[in-house]
């Protein structure tokens, strides 16, 4: 894209020093950018943003299915609950399995063959044998989706500091939490690569689309960006981010598969979230798929006219559906998929939850079909799905 973009801008003056009347517009259309790449500055003059995609088309159009699908871990699917998940989706309209090849440790859950990935000792051989879990989700007609845990990411934060976030002494940094998470640097190129390698890898075991998670700086980070030591350069944080979203579907989509990203749901209803990196559009505009995480649990009293978000799941998924596709409605041909993670599980630690069960997931999957959303996720995280549902 970069190339693209510089041969533009060389074809641009040399166009326009024999013919004045020439216009960057005009040289945008014929290099195939969209209208929102041409960026007009306060004097009145224009230039290209490098972070808006030129020519993007979807790798499976016409190909891949209506995507219903749910989340395994790699122990799930790797073991005996993937029969289980496998019957759910025989005997329903079910068709999608989201795979952790890369989980939230930061562990690739198979063993790839790739000597490179090897050689860095963060393989956990979780998935024993990945072309019999192949085989048999072709079998079920089951569309693989790769999960990748990109930037949160502990196991690399160990083997390489370098790669992380240091506490002023020096230390590694983690968030504090029980699990004591550390997050991996968007900054770094090395970082991009290595994710990136393991994608590939994914698409040579079969996936037909790879799903970023964790795309983003650790939570609250703009209130210690600047105590942490860590390798940086002039781009803001949401521009890191994008960066690698663009840089990863540009890798990826020659080879045929989908990319796309996970994001907080509220990102739709609110400014670009400048202290995690995360822009709602700018992201939207570079994956073939977004993945709002729109579970009612996660959003506090008040959201979208509810006391309590969670006790409401139609209100709540019709709320957060109608941002969503307001917020993206400018984006026009460079609108993604748009494919949410919805609640399959009790959020008992929210006060006034309430238990959910067949209605409360039927209920979300109306709202989404009333707003014109097919596609969706569920999300449960020890994988125990309600029996019965109409989806």
């Amino acid at each position: 894209m970069e190339l693209l973009i510089a041969a533009m801008l060389m074809l641009w003056g040399n166009v326009t020093d024999g013919n004045p009347g020439v216009t960057l517009d005009q040289i945008a259309q014929i290099a195939e950018l969209p209208p929102a790449a041409i960026v007009v500055q306060p004097d009145g003059t224009k230039s290209v943003d490098p972070l808006v995609p030129a020519g993007k088309a979807d790798p499976q159009a016409g190909s891949a299915p209506t995507v219903k699908g749910v989340y395994a871990t790699a122990h799930s699917a790797g073991g005996a609950r993937l029969e289980t998940l496998l019957k759910l989706m025989d005997e329903t309209e079910l068709n999608a399995l989201v795979v952790d090849v890369k989980d939230d440790f930061g562990y690739i859950t198979y063993k790839t063959g790739n000597a490179e990935l090897e050689a860095m000792e963060t393989t956990k051989k979780i998935i024993t044998d990945m072309p019999a879990l192949m085989n048999k989700l072709n079998e079920h007609k089951v569309y693989p989706i790769a999960r990748i845990v990109v930037f949160k990411d502990t196991v690399l934060a160990k083997k390489k500091p370098e790669l992380s976030f240091l506490n002023p002494d020096g230390t590694l940094w983690n968030n504090g939490k029980a699990s004591a998470d550390s997050f991996v640097n968007p900054y770094s190129k090395e970082v991009w690569d290595y994710n990136i390698t393991v994608a590939k890898e994914a698409v040579k075991a079969g996936f037909k689309e790879i799903q970023f998670d964790y795309v983003r700086f650790p939570e609250g980070f703009e209130t210690r960006a600047d105590k942490l030591q860590y390798t940086k350069d002039e781009r803001s944080r949401v521009d890191a981010v994008t960066s690698f979203v663009k840089y990863a579907r540009e890798q990826l989509a020659p080879l045929g598969v989908r990319t796309s990203v996970d994001i907080f749901g509220y990102a739709a209803s609110v400014p670009a979230a400048e202290g995690i990196g995360q822009d709602f559009i700018k992201i939207a505009q570079n994956t073939d798929v977004l993945s709002p995480m729109i579970y009612p649990s996660h959003y506090s009293t008040g959201w979208f006219g509810q006391k309590v978000p969670d006790a409401a799941p139609y209100a709540t998924i019709n709320g957060a559906s109608v941002d969503t596709n307001k917020k993206l409605e400018p984006l026009e041909t460079l609108k993604p998929i748009i494919r949410p993670w919805i609640q399959d599980f009790t959020a008992s630690w929210v006060q006034g939850y309430i238990k959910y069960g067949k209605h409360e997931v039927e209920e979300q999957i109306r709202a989404l079909k009333d707003n014109g959303v097919e596609e969706f996720l569920l999300w449960n995280a020890v994988n125990t799905y309600t029996a019965g549902v109409a989806y």
